[in-house]
């Protein structure tokens, strides 16, 4: 399986991070290694003094596919799910000003979060899931899949274009505003409206 990610899919967090405006969606891969054990903390690493949390929409592909239609996409997934995206921020921004790729900052082990998974048939529309962060039990960033600039359908669209969808992939969505520095001792868990899906302790 593959984790595929999508940056700058909301306007709010393209404005907080002071990024330009995408003409496609932002495209980049985690390796399996990046997903958090189940039940084990988040250990920051050694490498980054300002990792940040980014929240996210997760989709799990349930079949094979390649050049999907955006009115097929739908076909291909039926679970939606939430997880964090971790972002070790001040090597994302040494190697953005040496126009070099992202992954050390973004696909270090541990830097994903897959929470729990739910039905689609759970969710009244997949275009309009609140979804939200709690840091120490205070809710730090809060978004809704209406604000995406690209749909869930159109990001397998696009995705498929360029990469065979398998059974198990993972698509992360996009994150809106709100990211901000881990540290030790907090305490994340993530909701999608009133749902808790995931709960873990940074180290």
């Amino acid at each position: 399986m593959k984790i595929i990610c999508i940056g700058r899919n909301y306007t709010d967090h393209i404005k907080e991070l002071e990024n330009e405006k995408p003409t496609d969606p932002v495209v980049f891969l985690k390796p399996d290694t990046s997903i958090l054990l189940k039940k084990q903390p988040f250990f920051i690493p050694d490498f980054s003094n300002d990792v940040h949390h980014e929240i996210e929409i997760l989709v799990k592909i349930n079949r094979i596919g390649k050049y999907i239609d955006k009115k097929f996409a739908h076909k291909y997934y039926d679970e939606i799910g939430l997880g964090i995206d971790f972002t070790a921020r001040d090597l994302q921004s040494e190697l953005k000003s040496k126009g070099l790729p992202w992954e050390k900052a973004k696909a270090f082990d541990g830097a994903a979060v897959v929470g729990k998974w739910l039905s689609v048939s759970e969710v009244k529309d997949v275009n309009n899931i609140t979804f939200s962060l709690k840091k120490n039990d205070k809710i730090v960033q809060l978004g809704n899949t209406s604000h995406m600039l690209w749909k869930i359908d159109e990001l397998i669209e696009y995705i498929s274009k360029y990469f065979t969808l398998k059974i198990g992939d993972i698509i992360f969505t996009g994150t809106p505003a709100g990211v901000a520095k881990v540290i030790a001792n907090d305490k994340l868990k993530g909701y999608i409206e009133d749902k808790e899906m995931f709960s873990i302790t940074v180290k």
